[in-house]
């Protein structure tokens, strides 16, 4: 008896009469003996070449080479049968991520809201190998067909998909993640940052409902620490003597988590900072050095769900353009940046941002004083001054004899 697991693929093609047209399909041996017989496409009759998505016996035989070809390499979807369905590698690749990957609260959070969403209710029932790219790809066409989606969600949920296909592969020994072949949307990259100016900065902290909000306010304009870390914020992490405070931890969905960057950072202390956290210190209660800064009613946890809306109930007393919290900090980069003597290496570690591109966003906030003296240099006329070649070219300008 022959073992079919050893004998290699094999297949023909053959064409089927229809009421209205032909097609052609395929009858296929896989290895481990298993008969598919499958619809390639519509026939194609006419000269010249196939109009998309139509065969003539040639393509149809090409597209059969390709499909035995798979089925050698042990690449071709559906060939490994796992009996385990999307929504059990969702539940696998979940467990992994707060178990094994200790992701933070607030990343499983949106992970979850992306799969309930959009991933559960397409996939859900569906057997692992029966996911393909080609499925995938035309489920994704429908989520932005409406126009109420942009590129970056898209993306972000083609990038949960992965993840948890990528996951899948290695649990149950997908020959492949279909989801590494799928075509990715354009991204465009936002540039535009509002912020802003130190004396917005004076007058929000002025409006603020009390003593410990406006010291909120100023830290996170003058030091861009961002609100979790804010809220995690001791005393033990100001230091006063050396003038910086240390970023250790971040409160963020009634969790403690490190920062954003998973990185312990230093960031300088500007006197009016100084200034408003050693009267936060003075204050009588909560000032050992295991105590928080930014205090709720009993002593724990700023709430900070209520610290922004005081924050927007300050925007309007001050009467400022609603931005956000977060622009407190965008604020502290585009100030900072602005000083020759700060390098964007520097402003990158007191940020804590993970990548130098990140912190680059913040360069076109900064154009130096010289800058036009350099560029100035570069057009100077032979034997004259970079001054004098200026003005010789701003005369040139303003003649309204001169032939332009």
């Amino acid at each position: 008896m022959l073992d079919h697991a050893s004998q290699p693929p094999s297949g023909h093609v053959f064409r089927s009469r229809g009421v209205r047209s032909d097609s052609w399909f395929a009858k296929y041996r896989l290895p481990d003996g298993r008969q598919v017989k499958k619809k390639i496409g519509p026939a194609w009759d006419k000269r010249g070449r196939p109009a998309t998505g139509y065969f003539t016996k040639r393509t149809a035989e090409a597209w059969l080479a390709e499909v035995l070809d798979e089925a050698r390499r042990g690449t071709l979807p559906g060939m490994v049968k796992t009996g385990a369905t999307f929504a059990d590698a969702v539940d696998e690749y979940m467990r992994w991520l707060e178990q094994d990957r200790a992701r933070k609260p607030s990343t499983l959070r949106d992970y979850r809201s992306i799969i309930k969403t959009h991933l559960l209710p397409a996939f859900g029932d569906m057997p692992l190998e029966a996911i393909t790219t080609d499925g995938v790809e035309r489920w994704a066409v429908g989520l932005t067909a409406d126009g109420r989606m942009n590129n970056r969600t898209k993306l972000k949920i083609l990038t949960v998909l992965h993840g948890v296909m990528k996951r899948a592969k290695r649990v149950w020994k997908l020959p492949r993640n279909p989801i590494t072949d799928v075509e990715k949307p354009v991204q465009t990259h936002n540039t535009q940052i509002d912020v802003f100016s130190p004396e917005e900065v004076m007058a929000l902290v002025r409006a603020a409902e009390s003593e410990q909000d406006a010291a909120a306010y100023l830290t996170a304009a003058f030091t861009g620490l961002r609100r979790g870390e804010l809220v995690a914020l001791r005393w033990r992490d100001v230091d006063f003597f050396r003038r910086h405070i240390r970023v250790t931890a971040s409160y963020t969905e009634r969790a403690l988590t490190t920062p954003k960057s998973g990185k312990v950072r230093s960031v300088p202390m500007a006197p009016a900072v100084a200034e408003a956290l050693a009267k936060l210190n003075a204050r009588g209660m909560f000032d050992s050095d295991d105590d928080l800064v930014f205090i709720g009613s009993t002593g724990g946890y700023l709430d900070a769900s209520a610290l922004y809306r005081r924050y927007k109930l300050a925007l309007n007393q001050a009467g400022l353009r609603s931005l956000r919290f977060h622009d407190l900090r965008h604020t502290f980069g585009t100030q900072v940046i602005g000083n020759p003597n700060v390098s964007i290496l520097q402003l990158k570690e007191w940020m804590g941002h993970a990548d130098i591109d990140t912190t680059m966003k913040y360069l076109h906030f900064a154009p130096r004083a010289g800058d036009a003296d350099l560029v100035a240099q570069a057009f100077s006329m032979p034997g004259r001054s970079t001054q004098a070649s200026a003005d010789a070219v701003r005369l040139e300008l303003l003649d309204p004899a001169v032939d332009r």
